[in-house]
C-alpha cells in the first residue's frame, strides 16, 4: 500500500507532463496552421501596405489606395454589396431619411449655371424671397459657374441653422442681388404624387422606400378615401428600392392577419419571417400595381407580396431582380459597408434575384440593355423564363429569378418613335427648350390653377415649330417629316417638361397619365371588375391548365431606341 501511494503522485506528475507536451503539439500544430491563414489574408494585406509605405519609389497615400481597394474587394463578392465613402455616405443617407439641411429649393443646372425652378414652401429660400427663375450664380462669395451637382449641393446645404450668403441674378434687375439664408429642415417626399384619376380611381406613385414612406402613404391613403376612392393603382415603375422594413408596413395595409409578406435567410441568419397582423386598413380595396424594369428591391418585395397572395394584379414590364438583403456596417470615420447577408424569399417561396458573376459587375448592369436589345420591352414572347416554377395562393404559376413577371404586360410603344426625335431627347435638347420656355414664360405659367388649364394654353403655342428652330440653333438638323410623324411623342415631352419645371411633379404625372397605356389597362380592368385574379382553370381530369400570365403582342420596330429613363432627375438643396 505505501509503494503505491508513493507511485500516485510520480503517475500523476507524468501525466501532466504527457498532456502539456501533446497539448503543445497541437496548440503549435493548429495555432501555425491559423497564423498562416492570417497571414495569407488580412495579416498580408497590411505587410503590402506597409511594404509600399516604406520602399515604394514615389510618395504613396495608403490612405487613398484603401479608399480605391475597398470597392474592389466588395465587387468580388456580389453586384450589390458596395462601399460607400465619408463624402458620399451623408448624400445616400438622404435619400432614404426623408429630410435634409439646406436652403430648400430644386434646382437644375442650364449653361452652367444653377437655375431655381421651384422654391419649396415654407422654406428658409421663400423666407428671405428667392423665387423660381433666380440664377445663383456664387455661395459665400464663392462661384458656383461650371461646378458638379455635388459641388453645388455641398455649397448650399449645410448643418441646421448655419448660413450661407448668395448671390442671385434675376430677371428685371440689373445688378446681382444678395441673400442671407439661414439653413433648415428640407423635407425630401418620397411620393411623388396622388390624386384621382376619376370619380373612383386613386393614383399614388411612390419614388422610393425611405423613413417617412409609410406615413407619406396613410396620408395618400386618408385624402384618397375622403375623395371617394373606391379603386388603387399604386406606380412603383422606376422605384429603385429602399429600406425593406417599409415595404412590409406598406403592404400590411392590403393584406388580412397572418399572410407571409417576405422571408430572408442567409448562410449566418437564420430564416426570419415577415407576416401582417391585420390591422390594415385597405385590405378589400381593389388594387393594381405598376412595374417595369427600374422597378428593384423593395419595389419588388411589396410587388411579389401582392401577387403571390394573389391581393392585387400586377401590370407593366419585369422588374429589375434584386433579391438580395444587405446591412449596413458602419466605420469610424464615417464611412460604411453594405454587406450582403442574405436573400429574401417573395411568399410563394421564390428568390426573385437575377444570375449574376462575381466579379463581374459590368454584365450585371447592363442586363437592361441587354433586355433591351433582345425585345423584352415590345414582346413578352421574348422573355424567358428558365428559373423555378413556384404557385401564389391561388395556383397560379410564377417563377423565380429574373425579377417579378407582370400578371398583364405592356409594351413599349415606338411606333412613332423616329432618329430626329431619339436624337433631340439624348442631347438634351427637349429638356433645355422646355426650361428655357419655361423661363421666358413663367408669369404667365403661374396663373393656371389647373394641369389642364396649362396643358391647353401649351398646345396652342405652336411648340413643335418652336423646337424645331431652336434644335437647329443647337446642331440638331431640322427634318420635316420625323418631326410630323413624332409630333405626339415631342408635344408629350415638351410639355410634361415645362409643366413640371412650372409645377411640380404631381402636375407632370397627371398630365402623363391621360395617354398612358399601362394607366389606361389598368382603369379598364377595374370597369371589367378583373382587378383581383382568379383561380387557373380546373380541367376535367384534375390537372390545373396552365395559362400565360401576359397578354403578347409586339409593338416596336427593328431599329430600336435606347432607354430613355422613366423618372426625372431632381436635385435639392
Amino acid at each position: 500500500m505505501n509503494t503505491k501511494s508513493r507511485l500516485v503522485p510520480l503517475l500523476l506528475a507524468i501525466a501532466a507532463i504527457v498532456g502539456i507536451l501533446i497539448g503543445t503539439f497541437f496548440a503549435n500544430h493548429f495555432s501555425g496552421k491559423r497564423l498562416n491563414i492570417v497571414n495569407t489574408g488580412s495579416n498580408k494585406l497590411n505587410y503590402l501596405l506597409q511594404i509600399i509605405d516604406n520602399n515604394y519609389v514615389d510618395t504613396v497615400n495608403v490612405s487613398d489606395l484603401i479608399e480605391d481597394a475597398m470597392p474592389q474587394i466588395l465587387s468580388e463578392l456580389d453586384p450589390h454589396s458596395t462601399y460607400i465613402s465619408v463624402a458620399e455616405a451623408e448624400e445616400t443617407g438622404e435619400e432614404l431619411k426623408g429630410s435634409f439641411s439646406g436652403i430648400g429649393i430644386r434646382f437644375t443646372v442650364q449653361k452652367d449655371t444653377v437655375n431655381v425652378m421651384n422654391v419649396i414652401k415654407g422654406g428658409p429660400s421663400e423666407k428671405v424671397g428667392i423665387l423660381a427663375g433666380d440664377r445663383i450664380i456664387a455661395a459665400d462669395d464663392s462661384t458656383l459657374i461650371a461646378k458638379e451637382n455635388r459641388e453645388i449641393m455641398r455649397r448650399l446645404r449645410g448643418q441646421r441653422n448655419s448660413k450661407v450668403k448668395l448671390t442671385v441674378v434675376r430677371n428685371g434687375h440689373r445688378e446681382p442681388l444678395t441673400f442671407t439664408i439661414v439653413r433648415g429642415d428640407v423635407p425630401v417626399e418620397s411620393i411623388d404624387a396622388y390624386f384621382m384619376l376619376d370619380r373612383q380611381t386613386g393614383y399614388i406613385a411612390i419614388e422610393s422606400f425611405g423613413e417617412t414612406t409609410y406615413p407619406e402613404l396613410l396620408t395618400a391613403l386618408a385624402q384618397l378615401n375622403v375623395q371617394g376612392m373606391r379603386n388603387l393603382i399604386i406606380d412603383l415603375r422606376g422605384n429603385r428600392g429602399g429600406y425593406m422594413q417599409t415595404a412590409i408596413m406598406m403592404v400590411n395595409e392590403f393584406l388580412p392577419a397572418g399572410q407571409l409578406v417576405v422571408y430572408t435567410e442567409g448562410r449566418k441568419s437564420p430564416r426570419e419571417e415577415y407576416r401582417t397582423d391585420g390591422r390594415g386598413s385597405f385590405q378589400h380595396l381593389p388594387l393594381i400595381v405598376l412595374v417595369d424594369e427600374g422597378s428593384a428591391s423593395a419595389s419588388e418585395i411589396f410587388a411579389g407580396a401582392i401577387q403571390d397572395n394573389d391581393r392585387g394584379t400586377i401590370i407593366g414590364r419585369r422588374s429589375f431582380g434584386k433579391g438580395l438583403v444587405q446591412q449596413p456596417i458602419e466605420f469610424k470615420d464615417g464611412s460604411s459597408v453594405r454587406l450582403t447577408i442574405a436573400r429574401y424569399y417573395t411568399p410563394s417561396g421564390r428568390c426573385i434575384q437575377k444570375p449574376y458573376e462575381k466579379g463581374h459587375g459590368e454584365d450585371y448592369e447592363n442586363d437592361l440593355i441587354l433586355r433591351y436589345e433582345r425585345g423584352e420591352f415590345f414582346s413578352a414572347d421574348s422573355i424567358h423564363q428558365d428559373g423555378p416554377e413556384y404557385h401564389t395562393r391561388l395556383g397560379r404559376t410564377v417563377y423565380g429569378g429574373g425579377g417579378i413577371m407582370p400578371d398583364i404586360f405592356i409594351p413599349e410603344d415606338t411606333t412613332l418613335y423616329t432618329s430626329y426625335f431619339r436624337e433631340a431627347q439624348f442631347t438634351g435638347l427637349t429638356m433645355q427648350f422646355a426650361f428655357l420656355f419655361t423661363d421666358q414664360n413663367r408669369q404667365r405659367l403661374m396663373q393656371f390653377t389647373d394641369v389642364d388649364q396649362m396643358t391647353s394654353w401649351l398646345r396652342n403655342q405652336k411648340l413643335l415649330e418652336q423646337f424645331a428652330r431652336y434644335g437647329e440653333e443647337h446642331g440638331l438638323k431640322r427634318r420635316n417629316l420625323m418631326l410630323q410623324r413624332s409630333a405626339p411623342l415631342f408635344e408629350r415631352s415638351l410639355i410634361s417638361n415645362i409643366i413640371y419645371n412650372a409645377q411640380d411633379m404631381a402636375w407632370r404625372l397627371q398630365y402623363l397619365s391621360k395617354d398612358d397605356p399601362t394607366i389606361q389597362r389598368a382603369l379598364q380592368l377595374f370597369v371589367d371588375g378583373e382587378s383581383f385574379p382568379k383561380a387557373p382553370e380546373q380541367p376535367s381530369n384534375g390537372k390545373t391548365l396552365r395559362k400565360s400570365a401576359f397578354v403578347k403582342g409586339y409593338i416596336g420596330e427593328p431599329n430600336r431606341p435606347r432607354l430613355i429613363p422613366t423618372r426625372l432627375a431632381r436635385s435639392f438643396a
